[in-house]
């Protein structure tokens, strides 16, 4: 595997799909940045947390999330992440994602991202690397969308509430009480949630508790310590909600995807 490969060489590369393999250890931050070209940005280990103007997108291990090209984004780390990048031209193809978002990687297209690693950025047109490349786009077109995103607000007022939330997803918070911090009615706050973000209070904020406690849990920490860092008051409650929402328990979660 060409793994002295870099970014700029992948976005100079002469053909339109160039593949890059990097390695991230626990908690590092790479900051804003934007590339021309589009990405699909894939965790063989770990989960990443990737963040642009129009939210926040976490990413576990066995996901892979897409961004279109010119979108300044950042990413945070939790746990060692192995990631695989596909960096796809803007004139590949038409029928590919012009949104952010989370797809599922079936353990074919994962196979199909590690070997594309290893293929010259300078392969020959028609001939299998290239058949190899097309078949991955192929793949992204048809691979199930996730719900794995935390959408922000334009609203300042409501965006500053957003904000506080996520800094202490723990603190306990009622609709009333956010709204008289910006001086408006629960109704309106409610209002606001369902016009700026598209889904009511209640279904934001578990959302945004069961995303931000995936980085958490694949850095190590026990069910019990997320659970009571998101605003849980025991761990059969987190339990019952991240089953209900993802399929499976949370101790069984990051490990299933890898």
């Amino acid at each position: 595997m060409d793994i002295l490969r870099t970014v700029d060489e992948c976005q100079r590369a002469a053909r339109l799909i160039a593949a890059f393999a990097s390695e991230h250890p626990n908690g590092e931050h790479i900051a804003p940045h934007s590339h021309p070209r589009a990405q699909l940005i894939h965790t063989l280990t770990g989960v990443m947390t990737v963040t642009c103007a129009e939210g926040s997108w976490v990413v576990p291990t066995g996901r892979a999330v897409w961004m279109p090209p010119e979108v300044e984004h950042a990413i945070r780390i939790a746990g060692d992440v192995s990631m695989r990048t596909l960096f796809v031209g803007p004139d590949a193809r038409s029928d590919l994602p012009v949104t952010c978002e989370v797809i599922e990687i079936s353990p074919f297209l994962r196979e199909a991202l590690v070997e594309a690693t290893a293929i010259p950025l300078d392969y020959a047109p028609g001939g299998r690397d290239e058949r190899v490349m097309e078949l991955i786009l192929d793949e992204i077109t048809a691979a199930p969308r996730l719900h794995m995103h935390v959408p922000l607000p334009r609203d300042r007022r409501l965006m500053r509430l957003c904000e506080v939330m996520i800094a202490d997803p723990s603190a306990p918070v009622t609709l009333e009480g956010l709204a008289a911090k910006v001086h408006v009615s629960g109704r309106t706050l409610a209002r606001m949630f369902h016009r700026e973000l598209g889904m009511s209070f209640g279904a934001w904020l578990r959302r945004m508790r069961l995303l931000l406690s995936l980085p958490r849990l694949a850095a190590g920490a026990t069910v019990l310590e997320v659970a009571l860092e998101h605003g849980y008051d025991s761990p059969s409650a987190f339990t019952a909600m991240f089953r209900r929402e993802l399929g499976l328990p949370p101790n069984l979660y990051v490990k299933t995807r890898g």
